[in-house]
């Protein structure tokens, strides 16, 4: 079982909750792939909702405006949290609020696949909110806590690909259970996965460090607030993205159910790529967020491929790859530059401000989406997704001009 550590400053000369590298906590990269898999359950009932969407529709009788509002639920309650979140994660620490988000996911889960009508689905989604309100901030502490500076980049990187695995998970394997047993039986073994990693967790970490001390926060204000802002365009779009990628395979392209889940998978290996490739090299940079304009241009590209997929479906495929690649990382990367920037013992509140936005564009994406598809088709709808992610590189754009003045 986990024993307590004594407090020792990092090589920034900052002090931790931990204080060891991760090696000396938990053993090689055992701190990696612990924060990747809680990543990975904190968003699955998003990816999951999304890969068996199909299903949900035409054998669950959801409609295509109550799929949106499932995200809409859970990313609206994380966006609401999130503004304390940060703070429960400062004053409880991270080792506690990790096992607790990991127990609210799984019940959450079990929740989701019991449903038996659309409010109960939705109430079950608005629960699993709360641990994706807290994994940033949790996981962020860890990371600050156990792992060395030289590879905070890198351990961001991989932790927040856990997201993009999630995708992976949901888009393949647990699809096709789905198609073997059923949707629910699915959700379920999600739930029990969320459990085992649970248990992980609260073996595996040190234990919590109680701080009375209150410091000034490191990470400007400005940077928060356009971080933010950056992050709620960029949720905007991926959450459409997730939640209706498999259903436009379906639906416009003539993809059966299996397939176009694989479309989510694909989304998820090469956000995987993406996520860990762009933290190591954000990890390295002076002005980590310097990349987020470039990022959120390669994701508008790619929506836009989205909507010629229409008359060349082959596009679709590298439109999902591309939004992995350039969307998806460029959360990863936001986290990197908070990582970079914020006292240890308050990383928690900086990380969950800017989660915040991203939570919010999630909540706000989906219904934006349906509203435009109900009324004039999914090319339109792509093309508000280009915008979103046109949107987010113009207001990271300061951010890059910034660092070229400092140069």
């Amino acid at each position: 079982m986990p024993s307590e550590r004594s407090n020792q400053p990092t090589d920034s000369g900052q002090p931790t909750d931990s204080g060891q590298p991760t090696d000396e906590v938990t053993g090689h990269r055992g701190v990696t792939g612990l924060l990747t898999a809680a990543m990975a359950v904190s968003m699955a009932q998003l990816f999951l909702i999304g890969a068996l969407g199909p299903r949900l529709v035409e054998e669950a009788g959801i409609s295509r405006s109550v799929l949106g509002l499932t995200t809409t639920a859970g990313f609206g309650v994380a966006a609401v949290l999130s503004l304390s979140a940060g703070r429960w994660v400062d004053r409880f620490g991270a080792r506690r609020c990790l096992v607790a988000l990991l127990l609210l996911a799984a019940i959450a889960l079990t929740l989701i696949g019991s449903a038996s009508s659309a409010p109960m689905l939705l109430a079950a989604v608005a629960l699993g909110g709360l641990p994706q309100a807290l994994a940033n901030p949790a996981t962020n502490k860890v990371i600050l806590a156990v792992v060395a500076p030289a590879r905070r980049g890198a351990v961001t990187g991989w932790k927040q690909s856990g997201v993009q695995l999630g995708a992976f998970a949901a888009g393949l394997p647990l699809a096709a259970l789905a198609a073997w047993l059923g949707w629910r039986e699915a959700v379920w073994a999600a739930a029990a996965i969320a459990s085992s990693i649970a248990v992980w967790a609260a073996w595996a970490l040190p234990a919590d460090t109680v701080r009375a001390a209150r410091p000034a926060v490191t990470l400007p204000r400005a940077q928060v607030g356009t971080l933010a802002l950056f992050s709620f365009l960029l949720g905007c779009g991926i959450a459409a993205v997730n939640t209706y990628l498999a259903l436009f395979g379906t639906q416009r392209l003539g993809l059966a159910p299996v397939v176009a889940a694989w479309l989510v998978a694909v989304l998820g290996i090469t956000g995987i790529a993406g996520r860990v490739g762009w933290s190591r090299r954000a990890g390295r940079a002076d002005q980590a967020a310097a990349l987020l304009a470039p990022l959120a241009a390669g994701a508008c590209g790619a929506a836009l491929l989205f909507g010629a997929a229409s008359s060349l479906p082959a596009l679709v495929w590298v439109g999902a790859a591309a939004i992995g690649a350039f969307a998806v990382a460029g959360n990863a990367v936001t986290m990197v530059a908070v990582i970079k920037r914020a006292d240890p013992r308050t990383a928690g509140r900086d990380s969950a401000l800017v989660s915040s936005g991203f939570f919010a564009g999630f909540a706000a994406g989906p219904p934006l989406f349906a509203l435009v598809i109900e009324v004039a088709g999914y090319e339109p709808g792509w093309l508000l997704v280009a915008a979103e992610f046109a949107g987010a590189a113009l207001v990271a754009l300061p951010l890059r001009i910034r660092k070229a003045a400092r140069a």
